[in-house]
């Protein structure tokens, strides 16, 4: 991992999921959360604020970057949210089957290498009837849109640490074996290929 990876990209990742609109898409879904939760992609904590602590009766932050890891611990402490802290990807989660009630994830489907895997361990460790919370950007339905989402990919891939500007999340969520509830979409402000959003609840399929 060269020193952009290491130590500049984790920075302004940080400062881009704060800007606008941002917090206001995870505001619409971080509060359902309910019981025992696990956050895949905790990053830097940004939604830890958001949390209804109230409702929350243990919580595991699952992240592969100790540098993110810090900075969420930094922010848990703020917030008054206690963390359990797990250092792997999202394709390998520490945790028993059916050993969560809700499992969130904001931001992070486009960056997993392996989103197939990765949802598949979600639902893994979900209880039967268990929730996922989602809101991510992805794949637009606009044809010259995506023309311009799959030209740019590559490029984004490097230098935004993985990430994806083209992947559809409602298909990637449906074909894990989950049956999608309240689910949204729209552009939201900004230049479009980086701009489509999906949001909304998705429930374990038995």
């Amino acid at each position: 991992m060269g020193l952009y990876d290491r130590s500049i990209l984790p920075t302004l990742l940080d400062f881009a999921m704060r800007q606008p609109p941002i917090p206001k898409q995870r505001e619409k879904v971080v509060p359902k959360a309910e019981g025992r939760v696990l956050e895949i992609g905790i990053g830097s904590g940004l939604n830890l604020a958001f949390y209804d602590q109230s409702k929350v009766t243990r919580f595991f932050g699952l992240d592969p970057s100790l540098r993110l890891r810090r900075r969420a611990l930094a922010r848990a402490r703020e917030a008054g949210v206690e963390v359990e802290f797990l250092g792997l990807r999202g394709e390998q989660i520490p945790l028993d089957d059916a050993a969560v009630d809700t499992v969130v994830t904001t931001f992070t489907l486009c960056t997993i290498p392996d989103a197939m895997a990765a949802l598949g361990e979600m639902r893994r460790v979900l209880r039967p009837g268990g929730r996922l919370l989602f809101a991510e950007h992805g794949r637009a339905p606009d044809p010259e849109v995506v023309r311009w989402q799959d030209r740019l990919n590559p490029y984004w891939q490097r230098l935004a640490g993985g990430c994806n500007l083209n992947r559809k999340i409602d298909d990637l969520v449906r074909s894990a074996g989950f049956a999608l509830g309240d689910l949204e979409e729209s552009y939201l402000p900004g230049p479009r290929p980086w701009s489509y959003h999906y949001w909304g609840t998705a429930w374990r399929q038995d």
